[in-house]
């Protein structure tokens, strides 16, 4: 496959956003590479081209085909282009972080480029069990630990973009070490803005509890990619309280359509606007497990609402 040019540059004087809109198999529920829960991956695919979309990204290895020879033609027929995919390791981990992240990083690497793809995301893993909120970690890294995030970061990064020709995008993550602005913030000022972009989960962000468009209108040079959700506030406030696990909040309903939440689009709309921003926004609705039918309406009422706003 020919590799598909991303957004193009904007003057100012224009005063025009460019946002190539796309989604994920996480809008359908799909958060393992394999799940009698989730949908099989012919009908993801399906689904995402009837909605509206024409970006996506792969979502956990091993989901969609990892063979380039039987994805491409899959792709192709659905009139579909790659966005990207994730890692998801404990980043921090002196012990298992590097081996993991490579064993991912390998199998990503050859994927992503033979279709064309542009990103590589890294996520830190999450540091209580999902699904019963009990630790696995400290929740704060100390110097050491935060240390060896960073050079884990790099050194991914570096591999990405000399092996593959990736960007490596860190994606900040509820429940992990980087969630909260000022440790996104940290990170940053720790890593090279040649090397290490940044995804700017606008739900995770809002569900920690910071302001998603005042962050984005100081750090956008860093961030070129967006993954687009809402929260549901009361919800957000009683996980908060009770201490909630995160797997059980998505169950819930925490993450909602754009247009039901509490992170203001038009705000965000606005902001982009003035930027002139060019860059992905990934519709990424957190939902597991997900009844069948239910993702389908909801990606097709967020691909009109978000064309509605003029977000692409």
């Amino acid at each position: 496959m020919t590799r598909v040019a991303g957004p193009r540059m904007t003057s100012r004087a224009e005063n025009v956003m460019q946002l190539t809109i796309g989604s994920a198999p996480d809008s359908w529920g799909v958060w393992f590479p394999d799940d009698p829960r989730q949908i099989p991956w012919p009908r993801f695919l399906d689904e995402i081209a009837a909605a509206g979309y024409a970006w996506t990204e792969l979502g956990p290895f091993g989901y969609l085909p990892s063979d380039p020879q039987t994805l491409r033609p899959e792709l192709e027929r659905r009139g579909l282009s790659v966005s990207g995919s994730f890692i998801m390791a404990d980043l921090a981990d002196p012990d298992r972080s590097w081996p993991e992240v490579e064993r991912q990083l390998r199998g990503w690497g050859p994927l992503l480029q033979a279709v064309g793809a542009r990103f590589l995301i890294l996520i830190d893993d999450s540091y209580t069990d999902l699904f019963t909120g009990a630790p696995r970690a400290p929740a704060n890294l100390d110097d050491t630990g935060f240390r060896r995030l960073v050079d884990t970061t790099r050194r991914a990064a570096e591999i990405a973009r000399e092996i593959y020709g990736l960007t490596l995008a860190f994606h900040p993550h509820a429940q992990t070490h980087i969630e909260r602005e000022d440790q996104i913030e940290a990170l940053l000022t720790a890593t090279e803005p040649e090397l290490v972009s940044l995804v700017l989960d606008i739900g995770h962000h809002a569900y920690c509890g910071g302001d998603p468009v005042a962050f984005m209108r100081r750090h956008h040079a860093r961030i070129p990619y967006l993954h687009l959700k809402s929260v549901d506030r009361e919800l957000r406030d009683r996980v908060a309280a009770e201490g909630i696990p995160f797997a059980r909040a998505v169950a819930m309903g925490v993450f909602v359509e754009p247009a039901l939440g509490m992170v203001d689009f038009i705000a965000l709309r606005g902001l982009l606007q003035e930027l002139d921003y060019t860059g992905f926004g990934i519709v990424e609705q957190d939902m597991y497990p997900a009844p069948p039918d239910r993702p389908l309406p909801i990606a097709r009422r967020t691909r009109a609402y978000l064309r509605e706003i003029g977000l692409g």
